[in-house]
């Protein structure tokens, strides 16, 4: 003990000058030392930390000591009490924060011995507190991360509840009976457990050190108890457990306490019953639920008892806190919690209290959470507990930006950092500022600061930049001062307090010109009978609403197009104004609405229809940048990740919405000018990519589950056997906004060769149901509509053919029964989605069809022929004064258009990829077209003028669906470039000009 108390004393002095250890800090430590020597004088330690003889503790080691007695009188005097704690720390030092790991195998092997309550109360509190040390030293040295800190914490509260629960379970079955109970008529009951859920930051694994537990117990079924002679309701079992699971973890006793319990967030309050069944809880919330306790949800986790059971009733409860679309109708809730908070910020003394306080703990928690209430039931990722997690998420998703996440993150482990070191002192629950200077230099040094007042500045620092990001969320309604004057003039036109006259002279005044038609439209909404059955507070939304939306209407390039294109919109949610609100509080949101509905009616209606589709404008970032590929397949992913497996219906939702949410951005950056033709067309592509990958894999799995996976041939496992591939636009790659899919679909299944689970079908029986669910998945009308129309017609044998066809019957088919056109289609085919190894053999296939040798003549006419038949059917007809219908050109299908372009490239790839195999590399026209311009087979000229036909005649098609237009164009506007196609043609095909 001599020896380690000159160690000590040497190590304490020579840390370093008094700048790095104050003198305050040195005198906390060296009185604790005293202690410890009075009252442990024939303490030694294991010779196992003396590997050199010389009774020298190891320096680092006895830093680590002195640092964490610098910080926490709690820690030094559980020490000084139970001196063979400080041994096993030093022993087991590098282990030490493996120990997180293993609390609940550790507590268990504790209690095995206890045979009463009051062992149990004892045996927790030792526990607890020798962990307490363990988990306060590396916290103070630094050893591990807050995060960790916190995680372990956690672990160590889900240990003491359950293990107490369980011991205080089986005593109270043997003194008061088993509870029983079922929720399923003629069903026998069976044994109740209770279910514990951990509120707060115990739900969100992330407990500060000296935390209390928010916690709340409930239980499966109604019943009564059996096996004693007094029978007494599942209930009352069920609170008599309660009680006494919170007296052996919060009453005070000579070994302190486990963890102080708050029951406080339980239905009603602390007025309500201590424990409610599932069915109690699922009432309460859906008929009683308020704001806040939606709040409180997002954090709620089984922490103890039948965790099964009670993670069933989490999913029973999660429509009540995270609604199914974006939930702007909490936004105003949350606008009153930051005011509540905000008040409480200013009353006196909290400017000194890190959580509470001005750009404390409470506010970071406040922005992280409401973004998960207003989004959290459509972006499933943000379903998560963890404060940090979910920022991550949030920046991942640019609801953040990289600043805005490293400041919050930065800011959010400071704050906790302090409060542990706060906490640490006297394991005491508090977070204001010490106010003695002892205090405040022992904090300072846990924190890493040279004094005080740089503690104070960094802390500073963080507060401001918290306070800025809390200002700028769920931020007061935005004004404009676009003809701010005239705003109370639209209000009292929206309310009906004006003449008509007056009316429609204030609309001509501000830039309306169709008053007629606008005017009129909006009385008929304003005075019609639909607004009379809304709810009160959708009137008064839509009060709010109607002389923004003018005000910003007459701001615009259009005031007429703008209302009379927004006007369906507010028509389609006059029961669903909630998302009304996100306009109200985005004004430039509204703004970029209405630019996009002015540039597209298409658009227009697009979000009348599916409104849900707002959530789009609250990123105009994003709205205007659409995602590559990866990042397309890689968030379909994550949303799909968050969906049960079996739960179809959703997955259906989700891939509907993302497809309507993509789309719309991609259109969103086409008539804004940010993207040109060719990448609109490959976002449009790589949606129908990433959706068709995924409905396979969906249609795959629900399939294997029910009947196994089928064989090929030679009995192998096809896994899956099966390819998706794309013809017409999809395999073009010129997909456009309106566009559906040209599919057919190939197999490798084995004939007569069965699945391999139970209900076993054979492979053939079973490819065609894949192909039919996936057809189902694609084309069923849901809420949100339909996700493709699907067209299979171009598979052998047209609609008279098989839904699904082997490889084999494929090639077999191509080979002696297609017809010109058919292999015509197969120039643009390539597989979409499905097994790799498959669609090499489609490829090679589809090359070794195409390239082969075949009559020049016989192959002009028939696609000659076929162009004839296309333009007699599908073009517009002539009339005596022009070769067309009244001077109108159909960009597609008259002569010069876009299929005779598509029809050159095709029977150039087919004449000519016998000597040119490279021509089979490619399934769009543009490439094809720069292809046979590489060998030689197209001039220079011609190349280039097919191309800028091409893309010209594509950008108008796409631009009239925009405009929801036909694709017809006055002649004389494309005739240079369609003379230009004819020519060409005519040389191509050998025909003469009449």
């Amino acid at each position: 003990m001599e020896s380690l108390k000159a160690q000590f004393s040497q190590q304490l002095t020579a840390s370093g000058s008094p700048e790095i250890i104050p003198e305050e800090v040195r005198n906390v430590v060296t009185a604790h030392w005293q202690q410890f020597v009075d009252i442990n004088p024939s303490f030694t330690l294991p010779d196992s930390l003396f590997p050199d003889k010389n009774d020298q503790l190891s320096p680092k080691l006895m830093d680590e000591l002195i640092h964490c007695w610098a910080g926490s009188d709690f820690a030094a005097q559980q020490c000084i009490r139970h001196p063979e704690w400080l041994s096993s720390l030093l022993e087991n030092h590098d282990k030490l924060p493996d120990f997180a790991q293993t609390h609940p195998e550790r507590l268990q092997k504790v209690l095995e011995t206890v045979e009463n309550e009051q062992n149990l109360i004892k045996a927790l509190r030792l526990y607890r507190n020798q962990e307490m040390l363990r988990i306060i030293w590396l916290d103070l040295n630094r050893r591990v991360s807050m995060q960790e800190t916190t995680a372990d914490m956690s672990a160590l509260a889900d240990a003491c509840i359950d293990s107490a629960l369980n011991w205080l379970y089986q005593d109270c079955c043997q003194t008061m009976g088993t509870p029983y109970g079922t929720n399923i008529p003629d069903e026998e009951p069976v044994p109740q457990k209770m279910v514990v859920l951990g509120m707060g930051k115990l739900g969100a694994k992330d407990l500060n050190l000296s935390s209390d537990i928010d916690l709340m117990f409930t239980y499966p079924c109604q019943g009564e108890t059996r096996g004693c002679k007094k029978v007494i309701t599942n209930q009352e079992f069920f609170i008599r457990l309660g009680q006494r699971l919170i007296k052996v973890l919060d009453c005070q006793s000579a070994d302190g306490f486990v963890f102080r319990v708050d029951m406080r967030l339980r239905p009603y309050g602390s007025s309500g019953a201590l424990a409610m069944s599932f069915a109690a809880m699922e009432q309460y919330y859906q008929d009683q639920g308020r704001d806040w306790e939606r709040y409180a949800m997002l954090k709620a986790r089984v922490v103890a008892g039948n965790i099964l059971a009670g993670q069933l009733l989490l999913s029973q409860l999660r429509p009540f806190v995270y609604r199914r679309y974006i939930d702007f109708g909490s936004i105003s809730a949350l606008r009153e919690m930051k005011q509540l908070i905000r008040r409480e910020v200013k009353r006196k003394g909290m400017e000194s209290n890190i959580k509470l306080g001005p750009g404390g703990i409470r506010e970071i928690e406040f922005i992280i959470q409401s973004f998960q209430l207003i989004h959290g039931g459509r972006d499933r990722s943000l379903q998560e507990r963890n404060l940090l997690s979910v920022l991550s998420t949030l920046l991942d998703k640019h609801y953040f930006s990289p600043d805005e996440a490293s400041e919050l993150k930065a800011a959010y482990i400071f704050l906790r950092n302090l409060e542990h070191a706060i906490q640490a002192i006297a394991d005491r629950q508090t977070q204001d500022l010490p106010k003695s200077s002892e205090t405040q230099a022992r904090v300072a040094f846990s924190m890493g600061q040279k004094d005080w007042s740089e503690l104070l500045s960094t802390l500073e620092e963080h507060r401001q930049h918290v306070t800025t990001h809390f200002d700028a969320v769920i931020a007061d309604p935005e004004t404009t001062n676009t003809k701010e004057s005239h705003s109370d003039q639209w209000e009292a036109l929206w309310l009906g307090q004006l003449s008509e006259e007056e009316e429609q002279q204030l609309m001509v005044q501000q830039g309306f010109k169709d008053i007629d038609a606008s005017w009129k439209r909006l009385v008929s909404l304003r005075d019609g009978k639909a607004i009379t059955r809304v709810r009160r507070q959708s009137r008064d939304r839509l009060d709010k609403f109607i002389p923004l939306l003018l005000r910003v209407a007459a701001s615009s390039t259009e005031p007429d197009t703008f209302l009379l294109r927004i006007l369906p919109l507010i028509e389609a949610v006059l029961r669903r104004t909630a998302y009304l609100v996100l306009l109200i509080e985005n004004p430039a949101a509204l703004e970029h609405l209405g630019k996009l509905c002015i540039a597209s009616p298409w658009i227009a209606e697009q979000i009348a229809r599916f409104p849900a589709l707002l959530d789009e404008f609250l990123n105009l970032g994003d709205l205007y940048n659409p995602p590559e590929k990866e990042a397309l397949a890689d968030e379909l992913r994550q949303q799909l990740a968050h969906i049960p497996e079996d739960d179809l219906e959703n997955q259906m939702e989700v891939l509907r919405h993302f497809k309507m949410a993509h789309v719309l951005r991609v259109t969103a950056a086409q008539v804004s000018g940010t993207l040109p033709l060719m990448k609109e067309s490959d976002y449009l592509t790589w949606i129908a990519e990433v959706i068709l990958d995924s409905v396979l894999a969906i249609a795959w799995r629900n399939l294997i589950e029910k009947h196994g996976m089928p064989q090929d041939t030679d009995g192998n496992l096809c896994d899956p056997g099966f390819i998706i591939v794309g013809y017409g636009k999809l395999g073009g790659i010129e997909l456009g906004p309106g566009s559906d899919l040209d599919l057919v679909f190939i197999h490798n299944g084995g004939t007569n060769k069965e699945t391999n689970g139970p209900r076993a079908i054979d492979s053939t029986t079973f490819y065609t149901r894949l192909g039919q669910r996936i057809i189902h998945i694609l084309t069923t009308q849901t809420p949100s509509g339909i996700l493709y129309d699907a067209d299979m017609r171009l598979r052998p044998s047209g609609s008279k053919g098989l839904l699904v066809n082997s490889l084999t019957y494929f090639e077999k088919y191509q080979k002696e029964d297609a017809w010109t056109w058919e292999h015509q289609a197969l120039v643009r085919a390539r597989v979409i989605a499905g097994d790799p190894k498959l669609a090499q053999k489609f490829e090679s296939l589809r090359s070794d069809i195409l390239k082969q040798e075949r009559d020049i003549k016989k192959l002009r006419d028939d696609v000659v022929d076929m162009r004839q038949k296309m333009r007699e059917h599908l073009g517009t007809r002539p009339t005596a004064t022009s070769s067309n219908s009244g001077g109108v050109f159909h960009l597609k299908h008259d002569p010069g258009g876009i299929v005779d372009i598509e029809f050159l490239m095709q029977f150039a790839v087919l004449r000519y990829s016998s000597q040119h195999p490279s021509l089979l590399k490619w399934t769009d026209n543009v490439r094809i077209s720069e292809e046979l311009e590489t060998v030689g087979l197209l001039s220079k000229d011609d190349a280039y003028q097919l191309r800028e036909a091409y893309k010209t005649f594509r950008l108008c098609i796409h631009q009239k669906a925009l405009q929801n237009e036909d694709p017809l164009a006055e002649e004389a506007v494309a005739e240079s470039l369609r003379q230009n196609v004819i020519s060409i043609w005519d040389g191509c095909m050998d025909v003469e000009e009449s």
